[in-house]
């Protein structure tokens, strides 16, 4: 499972006209399920985003959870984060997930997030969506439960 995490000073995500969550101060995650996924990574990455310390402390340093910094949490399904463009232009996308099981692991997740106590919006399932954010520093990080990065 991967994970792009921003630290956003807003984000929103519209399927159509149709706006389908928005936050204010928090996390903007796009998730990426493979297909060997399973619980046992969801939980490894809900754990990362719920505790990684990305926002600034009183002293300036980035020492607090997104919790911590009373912030939300969007999170968005993008199944390109397996595109693999090693072997051409083209991206293949065989290492994702089987739509099934993708969703299954990504609601997961988000329940995770939930049972947390952070309000956690997100986008819709398997749909064309478009997503608005202010990237606050900006402070990307990238996620992976197989360590690979």
């Amino acid at each position: 499972m991967r994970a792009v995490v921003q630290r956003v000073g807003r984000a929103r995500v519209a399927v159509g006209k149709e706006l389908t969550g928005e936050i204010g101060c928090g996390l903007l995650v796009l998730l990426g399920v493979s297909k060997d996924d399973t619980e046992a990574d969801a939980d490894y990455l809900a754990d990362k985003v719920i505790g990684l310390r990305i926002f600034e402390d009183a002293d300036g340093k980035m020492n607090l959870a997104v919790q911590e910094a009373e912030g939300s949490v969007l999170v968005v399904s993008q199944f390109t984060l397996y595109g693999d463009v090693r072997r051409g232009k083209r991206p293949s996308f065989d290492a994702a997930a089987p739509p099934e099981k993708a969703r299954g692991l990504y609601q997961y997740f988000v329940e995770r997030v939930r049972n947390a106590g952070l309000r956690c919006e997100t986008g819709r399932f398997q749909e064309m969506m478009q997503v608005e954010l202010v990237n606050d520093g900006p402070v990307t990080i990238l996620l992976d439960s197989s360590k690979a990065f």
